[in-house]
């Protein structure tokens, strides 16, 4: 009994030699825990503040004024910099409950606040163009290339054929001149103008021009929308030009030889026609001279214009024109006196088979049955033959007359008139007041109001008096009225001082050969 109260004692001593070694281990186990947790926060905290010297510890930089380029520093000018906060002034504001250290104030006091260390401003913006330069040159698309051809219209062509040589579609060309009134203009076009088209990659029609000359053109481009068109004109200038020579086989071998067109010499053989008989009159030594109008566009010729003055000795006579236009917008070459060039009329108004009746006081009417006068002269030709106006004139009647049937009444200047009657109709845009030239078709030949068969009866009156055109002594030519008179001198004495130096020039250019 009494040793297993010993034992049990025993083991009961035991028993709390374990309890106090488990409660003494799990004190050491706690307490290093703890220490271990303090050693860890010491160490984030002391983190911080080596951080925080760290930072303070950084060299500032430099003001921006002066890291900027040489190049910038001439042109822009400095910008002043921002104040910002430092990293030491928020570390102050964070941990303002927290005792200061003497030793880091002073510091702080001693050191400037750190600058922040962005790139200046400047170079951010010097940069940013060009970023947007080259996304705007990866953008843009390149512009497509049109392949262009060239087509010179041809006597006889029409569009719908030009359009074919180039494989076109028939409904492309109606959809263009459809398109607009200006693109329209395309209908009109001439033999000798170029057609320029324009295709893409694709082979898509994109433009057209119509190119009439170098001063004038018609150009149509492809939009969103169908076709767009605009008439495009450059302006023309005008210059003086000369041209002189002498007859030594032909007029138009030694005209061109002076440098005169073929035109020309057609032009100066019709101002002399009415006196100089250039087909068999013309002798060798014979000198002509003319004074023109050139018409410059981009300062390149583009044509002749008209022949404003012109010379001609023939056989040693001396003949000279000037090109005038009067106060009513009529132009005709004159003398030097004021003298038309050409004959006031001619003596025939139609081509006729013969004479059915004459110019008679007292004459059997063949429809009336009864003695009367005829006034006037009866040219028997096929109906429909056409009528000429014998002289410039003016219309103060067109239209139905009595026994004239179709009649047409022309006014020449203050003193004389001609009547054209029988006619079977009128040429087109014959009207009153409407002016006419010599040797312009004005009608046609009939056989309307008291006739019998197809002619024309013409009349020539001098101041209201009929006269036999047969035998009346028409006027060679008219002059200028007084108020025109005046005016053409003024224009017409320096172009005849330049005439004179030009015979000149030429009778010493003729002397110097051998």
């Amino acid at each position: 009994m009494q040793d297993y109260i010993f034992h049990s004692q025993e083991k009961t001593g035991q028993t709390r030699k374990i309890a106090f070694l488990r409660i003494a281990l799990l004190i050491l186990l706690l307490v290093a825990m703890a220490m271990g947790v303090t050693k860890l926060v010491g160490h984030f905290t002391s983190s911080g503040d080596n951080s925080s010297a760290t930072d303070e510890e950084v060299i500032p930089l430099p003001p921006i004024e002066k890291t900027r380029p040489l190049s910038l520093l001439k042109t822009a000018p400095a910008e002043k910099p921002q104040p910002m906060e430092t990293k030491t002034a928020k570390k102050t504001t964070e941990t303002k409950d927290q005792p200061p250290n003497a030793n880091t104030t002073a510091e702080k006091q001693e050191r400037p606040a750190r600058q922040p260390t962005s790139k200046p401003a400047v170079a951010q913006n010097d940069k940013t163009p060009a970023k947007k330069k080259d996304t705007a040159g990866a953008e843009a698309k390149p512009k497509p290339t049109l392949t262009w051809k060239t087509h010179k219209i041809a006597s006889g062509e029409n569009l719908a054929r030009i359009f074919r040589s180039m494989d076109l579609p028939p409904g492309l060309l109606q959809q263009i001149l459809h398109s607009s009134k200006t693109a329209g203009g395309l209908a009109h076009i001439k033999p000798g103008e170029l057609l320029k088209f324009a295709f893409n990659g694709n082979g898509t029609l994109q433009a057209l021009t119509l190119e009439r000359n170098p001063a004038s053109s018609l150009k149509i481009k492809r939009t969103p929308k169908g076709f767009s068109a605009r008439e495009v004109t450059k302006p023309v200038k005008h210059r003086i030009a000369t041209a002189h020579g002498a007859i030594v086989t032909s007029l138009f071998a030694d005209g061109q030889k002076a440098g005169m067109s073929d035109s020309q010499v057609m032009q100066l053989a019709k101002i002399f026609g009415w006196e100089i008989d250039f087909a068999l009159e013309l002798r060798k030594g014979d000198r002509f001279s003319i004074i023109y109008r050139e018409n410059l566009v981009d300062g390149k010729k583009l044509s002749n214009g008209p022949i404003l003055a012109a010379e001609f000795i023939n056989r040693g006579k001396v003949h000279r024109a000037i090109r005038y236009t009067d106060a009513s917008g009529e132009t005709a070459y004159y003398d030097p006196s004021g003298h038309a060039k050409k004959r006031a009329f001619i003596r025939t108004p139609v081509k006729f088979n013969r004479i059915s009746s004459r110019f008679t006081l007292k004459r059997w009417h063949p429809i009336l049955k009864r003695w009367r006068s005829h006034k006037g002269v009866d040219y028997a030709a096929p109906e429909g033959t056409p009528v000429k106006a014998t002289g410039d004139g003016r219309v103060v009647f067109c239209g139905r007359k009595g026994g004239y049937g179709n009649v047409i009444f022309l006014k020449h200047g203050g003193r004389y008139t001609t009547v054209y009657g029988h006619l079977s109709r009128f040429a087109r845009g014959m009207r009153v007041g409407k002016r006419v030239r010599q040797s312009q078709i004005i009608g046609y030949v009939g056989h309307t109001g008291l006739a019998t068969g197809p002619h024309l009866h013409y009349e020539f009156r001098v101041n209201g008096v009929h006269r036999n055109p047969l035998t009346v002594k028409l006027p060679k030519s008219l002059r200028l009225p007084r108020k025109e008179l005046i005016r053409f001198r003024k224009l017409a004495q320096p172009l005849v001082a330049k005439l004179d130096r030009l015979r000149a020039k030429s009778m010493v250019a003729s002397a110097a050969k051998p």
